[in-house]
């Protein structure tokens, strides 16, 4: 099977598809034929080792993915052949065909396009965690959505408009708004030419954010912290700017505020129950017509390097997935 390797630390442009041994079967796994992975700005941190976990060489990157079961274990018996899962791989997802632990596929709804299946479980699965677990949003709150055309934050701002926020949303060109006010933004903020506290101040009249969602950092950080409300919460998802911010802690003191860090992919480890709860109740909200997960490019795996060279230019909006096979999408 195809499958692209990092074979040492650097940027995109050093990976390589080559072609491997499919992985064994264990008794507890599935086997998935991957029609589509998605690609997360974590892979581009993961092959140029300033990613929290560093994998011993080689090894193959992708956190998700989207296929068909082809073969199932002796001991799986809530999964089938020819069920369409997405899943989770922590590490080999940019491949042909991979094995998980059954505990980690989710069979996704009849009409799921495979490209949405994929783009889903840690864009979403990181905003509803987010939101739900941490910053405790709750209705009529205002809610600042930094990044706002990116995957994980468009996908918070779905969200947070399914939770009843009024959603602001934060991005750096016109084009990046129009997608997110698509998506249910209230009010848009364009922080190339705009002040976000003044802007948030204006449309709050004076209340602020009660609730910060960043995986940008930097100057947006900064600036957006600056319009929190009293007792609000500020969300740090990542620092897709390339700098991480600090907090003043008078600001903290004043305020009486709420920093608050947010790493999804420890909740698989530490608490997968509440995971699973979580992607039932996207997954619910995707039938129900609220969720629109939004693909804005498709590569073949023998482009990963492009598709991750995009997010680091950030040029992308929305989810870019990588197809792993010939077969459709759909």
């Amino acid at each position: 099977m195809r499958a692209v390797l990092c074979r040492e630390w650097g940027g995109p442009e050093k990976l390589k598809v080559e072609e491997v041994l499919s992985p064994a079967l264990s008794t507890s796994a599935v086997r998935v034929a991957v029609r589509a992975a998605g690609v997360n700005f974590a892979d581009l941190l993961l092959v140029s080792g300033q990613y929290q976990e560093k994998p011993a060489f080689p090894f193959t990157p992708g956190m998700e993915a989207a296929g068909v079961i082809t073969e199932i274990g002796a001991g799986v018996t809530d999964l089938k052949c020819g069920d369409h899962v997405m899943i989770l791989t922590g590490l080999g997802a940019y491949a042909e065909d991979v094995v998980v632990d059954a505990g980690r596929a989710v069979r996704v709804p009849d009409g799921m396009r495979f490209d949405m299946a994929a783009a889903l479980p840690i864009a979403y699965g990181t905003a509803h965690g987010a939101l739900e677990w941490r910053s405790r949003l709750r209705p009529g709150e205002w809610l600042v959505v930094l990044g706002a055309a990116g995957g994980v934050g468009l996908a918070a701002v779905e969200i947070g408009k399914i939770m009843g926020a009024r959603v602001i949303a934060c991005a750096g060109t016109a084009e990046k708004l129009a997608l997110a006010r698509q998506h249910g933004a209230d009010f848009a903020v364009d922080y190339s030419r705009e002040d976000i506290r003044d802007r948030v101040k204006t449309i709050t009249s004076g209340h602020g954010a009660d609730v910060i969602f960043d995986p940008v950092g930097g100057d947006a950080f900064d600036a957006a912290l600056r319009s929190i409300a009293w007792e609000g919460r500020i969300i740090v998802i990542g620092f897709a700017s390339g700098r991480i911010p600090t907090v003043p802690a008078n600001i903290a003191l004043v305020k009486n505020i709420d920093v608050v860090g947010f790493y999804w992919g420890s909740y698989q480890a530490h608490k997968p129950e509440l995971v699973r709860e979580s992607f039932a109740q996207l997954l619910r909200w995707f039938d129900e017509g609220k969720l629109n997960p939004y693909v804005s490019h498709s590569f073949d795996l023998s482009q990963a390097s492009e598709a991750l060279a995009l997010l680091r230019q950030r040029q992308a909006t929305g989810k870019v997935v990588l197809t792993a096979t010939s077969a459709p999408s759909e």
